[in-house]
Protein backbone atom coordinates (compact mmCIF):
# COMPACT_ATOMS: atom_id res chain seq x y z
CA UNK A 1 0.00 0.00 0.00
CA UNK A 2 1.21 3.59 -0.81
CA UNK A 3 -0.09 6.66 1.03
CA UNK A 4 1.55 9.74 -1.09
CA UNK A 5 -1.16 12.29 -0.32
CA UNK A 6 -1.86 15.16 -3.03
CA UNK A 7 -0.77 18.21 -1.87
CA UNK A 8 -3.23 20.85 -3.51
CA UNK A 9 -2.90 24.50 -3.12
CA UNK A 10 -6.39 24.53 -2.00
CA UNK A 11 -5.54 21.73 0.94
CA UNK A 12 -4.02 18.17 1.07
CA UNK A 13 -6.26 15.29 -0.46
CA UNK A 14 -5.87 11.80 0.81
CA UNK A 15 -4.58 9.42 -2.07
CA UNK A 16 -3.76 5.79 -1.58
CA UNK A 17 -2.91 3.07 -4.25
CA UNK A 18 -2.18 -1.19 -3.71
CA UNK A 19 -0.96 -2.89 -7.25
CA UNK A 20 0.35 -1.79 -9.50
CA UNK A 21 -1.07 -1.68 -13.49
CA UNK A 22 0.20 -5.38 -14.10
CA UNK A 23 -2.73 -6.21 -11.88
CA UNK A 24 -5.34 -5.31 -13.74
CA UNK A 25 -7.55 -2.00 -14.85
CA UNK A 26 -6.81 1.14 -12.13
CA UNK A 27 -10.25 1.42 -10.13
CA UNK A 28 -10.88 4.98 -7.86
CA UNK A 29 -12.67 3.85 -4.78
CA UNK A 30 -15.08 7.04 -3.47
CA UNK A 31 -15.77 5.95 0.44
CA UNK A 32 -18.96 7.51 1.68
CA UNK A 33 -20.53 10.31 4.45
CA UNK A 34 -17.91 9.80 7.91
CA UNK A 35 -15.56 7.26 6.29
CA UNK A 36 -12.20 7.18 4.85
CA UNK A 37 -10.87 5.49 2.13
CA UNK A 38 -10.37 2.09 4.10
CA UNK A 39 -13.84 1.42 4.59
CA UNK A 40 -13.35 0.26 1.46
CA UNK A 41 -10.90 -2.39 2.57
CA UNK A 42 -13.11 -5.39 3.12
CA UNK A 43 -14.58 -5.23 -0.97
CA UNK A 44 -10.55 -4.47 -1.88
CA UNK A 45 -9.58 -7.85 0.25
CA UNK A 46 -12.49 -9.98 -1.74
CA UNK A 47 -10.63 -9.18 -4.98
CA UNK A 48 -6.88 -10.07 -3.78
CA UNK A 49 -4.50 -8.57 -6.39
CA UNK A 50 -6.86 -8.65 -9.40
CA UNK A 51 -6.98 -4.65 -9.53
CA UNK A 52 -5.06 -1.28 -8.87
CA UNK A 53 -6.81 0.21 -5.92
CA UNK A 54 -6.72 3.60 -5.69
CA UNK A 55 -8.31 5.23 -2.68
CA UNK A 56 -9.55 8.50 -1.46
CA UNK A 57 -11.41 10.63 1.23
CA UNK A 58 -14.21 13.21 0.77
CA UNK A 59 -14.03 16.29 2.09
CA UNK A 60 -13.89 17.31 5.70
CA UNK A 61 -12.82 13.19 6.35
CA UNK A 62 -9.54 11.58 6.82
CA UNK A 63 -6.80 13.80 5.83
CA UNK A 64 -8.53 15.94 2.53
CA UNK A 65 -9.18 19.29 3.94
CA UNK A 66 -12.40 20.69 3.67
CA UNK A 67 -13.19 23.33 0.34
CA UNK A 68 -16.90 23.62 1.25
CA UNK A 69 -18.80 26.59 3.74
CA UNK A 70 -22.25 26.53 4.99
CA UNK A 71 -22.92 29.48 2.09
CA UNK A 72 -21.02 27.13 -0.71
CA UNK A 73 -21.81 23.44 -0.20
CA UNK A 74 -21.49 22.78 -4.29
CA UNK A 75 -20.73 19.12 -4.70
CA UNK A 76 -18.36 20.62 -7.30
CA UNK A 77 -15.53 20.96 -4.99
CA UNK A 78 -16.36 17.44 -4.31
CA UNK A 79 -15.72 16.67 -7.86
CA UNK A 80 -12.66 19.14 -8.29
CA UNK A 81 -11.11 17.00 -5.71
CA UNK A 82 -12.02 13.53 -7.24
CA UNK A 83 -11.09 14.15 -10.12
CA UNK A 84 -7.14 15.61 -8.85
CA UNK A 85 -7.24 11.92 -7.61
CA UNK A 86 -8.18 10.78 -10.86
CA UNK A 87 -5.59 12.71 -13.28
CA UNK A 88 -2.96 11.21 -10.60
CA UNK A 89 -4.37 7.47 -10.87
CA UNK A 90 -4.38 7.52 -14.40
CA UNK A 91 -1.37 8.97 -15.12
CA UNK A 92 -0.29 7.20 -18.58
CA UNK A 93 -2.34 4.31 -17.96
CA UNK A 94 -5.51 5.62 -19.53
CA UNK A 95 -9.46 6.19 -18.41
CA UNK A 96 -10.02 4.86 -14.68
CA UNK A 97 -13.28 2.96 -13.06
CA UNK A 98 -14.74 5.47 -10.78
CA UNK A 99 -16.58 3.24 -8.11
CA UNK A 100 -18.42 5.17 -5.28
CA UNK A 101 -20.69 4.62 -2.40
CA UNK A 102 -23.28 6.62 -0.63
CA UNK A 103 -22.07 9.92 -1.03
CA UNK A 104 -19.24 8.93 -3.11
CA UNK A 105 -21.41 7.35 -5.76
CA UNK A 106 -23.32 10.63 -5.86
CA UNK A 107 -19.84 12.65 -6.23
CA UNK A 108 -19.20 10.21 -9.14
CA UNK A 109 -22.34 10.62 -10.92
CA UNK A 110 -21.00 14.71 -10.89
CA UNK A 111 -17.80 13.77 -12.31
CA UNK A 112 -19.13 11.71 -15.08
CA UNK A 113 -21.22 14.73 -16.30
CA UNK A 114 -18.91 16.95 -16.41
CA UNK A 115 -16.47 14.85 -18.53
CA UNK A 116 -13.39 16.46 -17.82
CA UNK A 117 -11.66 13.24 -16.73
CA UNK A 118 -11.65 10.11 -18.52
CA UNK A 119 -13.62 7.15 -17.25
CA UNK A 120 -13.67 3.63 -18.47
CA UNK A 121 -16.66 2.96 -16.17
CA UNK A 122 -19.21 4.34 -13.30
CA UNK A 123 -20.07 2.30 -10.41
CA UNK A 124 -22.60 3.77 -8.14
CA UNK A 125 -23.76 2.19 -4.72
CA UNK A 126 -26.62 3.27 -3.39
CA UNK A 127 -26.24 7.25 -3.53
CA UNK A 128 -28.47 9.81 -2.14
CA UNK A 129 -30.18 10.80 -5.31
CA UNK A 130 -33.44 12.43 -3.91
CA UNK A 131 -33.16 15.42 -5.70
CA UNK A 132 -33.98 12.85 -8.82
CA UNK A 133 -37.08 12.39 -7.41
CA UNK A 134 -37.98 15.75 -7.05
CA UNK A 135 -36.60 16.96 -10.70
CA UNK A 136 -38.89 14.08 -12.25
CA UNK A 137 -41.97 14.94 -10.05
CA UNK A 138 -42.23 11.34 -8.94
CA UNK A 139 -42.31 9.67 -5.51
CA UNK A 140 -43.48 12.60 -3.16
CA UNK A 141 -43.79 10.58 -0.05
CA UNK A 142 -40.13 8.68 -0.34
CA UNK A 143 -38.78 12.47 -1.22
CA UNK A 144 -40.47 13.50 2.36
CA UNK A 145 -39.06 10.40 4.01
CA UNK A 146 -35.32 11.67 3.39
CA UNK A 147 -36.28 15.27 4.25
CA UNK A 148 -38.26 14.41 7.71
CA UNK A 149 -35.39 12.26 8.54
CA UNK A 150 -33.13 15.27 8.03
CA UNK A 151 -35.49 17.33 9.66
CA UNK A 152 -34.80 15.58 12.55
CA UNK A 153 -31.23 14.30 12.53
CA UNK A 154 -30.24 17.96 12.37
CA UNK A 155 -32.82 19.29 15.23
CA UNK A 156 -30.98 17.01 17.32
CA UNK A 157 -27.66 18.12 16.69
CA UNK A 158 -28.10 21.92 17.16
CA UNK A 159 -29.78 20.98 20.67
CA UNK A 160 -26.48 19.48 21.32
CA UNK A 161 -27.01 15.70 21.01
CA UNK A 162 -23.84 13.96 20.53
CA UNK A 163 -25.60 10.83 19.07
CA UNK A 164 -27.68 12.75 16.52
CA UNK A 165 -26.66 11.36 13.55
CA UNK A 166 -27.63 7.93 14.60
CA UNK A 167 -31.37 8.04 13.29
CA UNK A 168 -29.35 8.85 9.94
CA UNK A 169 -27.82 5.99 10.15
CA UNK A 170 -30.63 3.90 11.44
CA UNK A 171 -32.67 4.98 8.72
CA UNK A 172 -30.30 3.83 6.15
CA UNK A 173 -29.11 0.16 8.00
CA UNK A 174 -32.51 -0.11 10.35
CA UNK A 175 -33.36 0.48 14.06
CA UNK A 176 -30.16 -0.88 16.24
CA UNK A 177 -27.62 -0.48 13.26
CA UNK A 178 -25.72 2.67 14.91
CA UNK A 179 -25.76 1.02 18.34
CA UNK A 180 -23.92 -2.11 16.79
CA UNK A 181 -21.23 -0.49 15.45
CA UNK A 182 -18.00 -0.56 17.33
CA UNK A 183 -17.61 2.37 19.12
CA UNK A 184 -14.57 3.70 17.71
CA UNK A 185 -16.68 3.97 14.56
CA UNK A 186 -19.39 5.54 16.30
CA UNK A 187 -16.74 8.32 17.87
CA UNK A 188 -15.82 9.33 14.02
CA UNK A 189 -19.24 9.72 12.83
CA UNK A 190 -19.96 11.91 15.85
CA UNK A 191 -16.97 13.66 15.58
CA UNK A 192 -17.76 14.47 11.81
CA UNK A 193 -21.19 15.05 11.83
CA UNK A 194 -20.99 18.68 11.18
CA UNK A 195 -18.92 17.46 7.85
CA UNK A 196 -22.05 15.24 6.75
CA UNK A 197 -24.66 17.50 7.42
CA UNK A 198 -22.41 19.95 5.06
CA UNK A 199 -22.66 16.66 2.56
CA UNK A 200 -26.87 16.55 2.28
CA UNK A 201 -26.31 20.19 2.04
CA UNK A 202 -24.02 19.35 -1.08
CA UNK A 203 -26.77 16.81 -1.93
CA UNK A 204 -29.68 18.90 -1.95
CA UNK A 205 -27.83 21.47 -3.95
CA UNK A 206 -27.29 19.15 -6.60
CA UNK A 207 -30.00 19.69 -9.26
CA UNK A 208 -30.23 15.90 -11.18
CA UNK A 209 -32.91 15.00 -13.72
CA UNK A 210 -33.14 12.69 -16.45
CA UNK A 211 -32.21 14.69 -19.19
CA UNK A 212 -29.02 15.64 -17.87
CA UNK A 213 -28.01 11.83 -16.71
CA UNK A 214 -29.17 11.12 -20.14
CA UNK A 215 -25.53 11.71 -21.25
CA UNK A 216 -23.69 10.29 -18.92
CA UNK A 217 -22.12 7.87 -21.57
CA UNK A 218 -19.71 5.58 -19.86
CA UNK A 219 -21.04 1.74 -18.67
CA UNK A 220 -22.57 2.35 -15.85
CA UNK A 221 -23.63 -0.30 -12.81
CA UNK A 222 -26.39 0.71 -10.03
CA UNK A 223 -26.99 -1.00 -7.21
CA UNK A 224 -29.00 -0.75 -3.82
CA UNK A 225 -29.52 -2.44 -0.99
CA UNK A 226 -32.80 -4.87 -1.47
CA UNK A 227 -33.12 -3.84 2.48
CA UNK A 228 -32.49 -0.89 2.56
CA UNK A 229 -34.85 2.34 3.48
CA UNK A 230 -37.78 2.24 0.13
CA UNK A 231 -37.15 5.90 -0.30
CA UNK A 232 -33.42 4.53 -0.86
CA UNK A 233 -34.23 2.31 -3.13
CA UNK A 234 -36.85 3.47 -5.29
CA UNK A 235 -34.19 6.90 -5.80
CA UNK A 236 -31.30 4.20 -6.92
CA UNK A 237 -33.52 2.48 -9.26
CA UNK A 238 -34.97 5.53 -10.80
CA UNK A 239 -31.59 6.60 -10.80
CA UNK A 240 -30.59 3.20 -12.92
CA UNK A 241 -33.45 4.46 -15.12
CA UNK A 242 -31.92 7.60 -16.15
CA UNK A 243 -28.48 6.86 -17.17
CA UNK A 244 -28.56 5.02 -21.01
CA UNK A 245 -27.76 1.18 -20.61
CA UNK A 246 -27.21 0.84 -17.10
CA UNK A 247 -27.11 -1.99 -15.29
CA UNK A 248 -29.38 -1.57 -11.68
CA UNK A 249 -30.20 -3.95 -9.14
CA UNK A 250 -30.37 -5.23 -5.10
CA UNK A 251 -27.73 -6.47 -3.34
CA UNK A 252 -30.25 -9.09 -1.87
CA UNK A 253 -30.40 -9.22 2.18
CA UNK A 254 -28.24 -5.71 2.33
CA UNK A 255 -28.60 -2.52 3.74
CA UNK A 256 -26.72 0.49 2.99
CA UNK A 257 -23.71 -0.23 4.39
CA UNK A 258 -22.89 -3.22 1.81
CA UNK A 259 -19.64 -2.75 1.73
CA UNK A 260 -18.83 -3.87 5.12
CA UNK A 261 -21.52 -6.32 5.55
CA UNK A 262 -21.68 -7.90 1.72
CA UNK A 263 -18.33 -6.98 0.44
CA UNK A 264 -17.83 -10.25 -1.43
CA UNK A 265 -21.32 -9.90 -3.41
CA UNK A 266 -20.40 -5.85 -3.97
CA UNK A 267 -17.12 -7.24 -4.96
CA UNK A 268 -18.26 -9.77 -7.72
CA UNK A 269 -21.09 -7.14 -9.17
CA UNK A 270 -18.15 -4.28 -9.59
CA UNK A 271 -15.74 -7.36 -11.26
CA UNK A 272 -18.54 -8.32 -13.80
CA UNK A 273 -19.14 -4.84 -14.29
CA UNK A 274 -15.56 -3.90 -14.83
CA UNK A 275 -14.63 -6.76 -17.17
CA UNK A 276 -18.10 -6.19 -18.96
CA UNK A 277 -16.82 -2.16 -19.69
CA UNK A 278 -13.26 -3.28 -20.56
CA UNK A 279 -14.21 -5.84 -23.43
Amino acid sequence: MIDDPIHDPRGRIDYAESGDQRTGPTLVLLPGSCATGAAWRPVMEAWGERFRCVTTSLLGYGGTAERRTTADPSIVHEADVVEAVIRRAGGAGGPVHLIGHSFGGLVGVAVALRKRVPLASLSVLEAPAMELMRESGEDAAHYRAFRDMNAGYFAAFERGETGAIASMIDFYGGAGTYAAWPARVRAYAEETTAVNILDWASAYAFPLAAAALAEIGVPTLVIWGGASHPAARRANALLGQSIPGATAGAVDGATHFMISTHPGEVAHLIADHICGANA
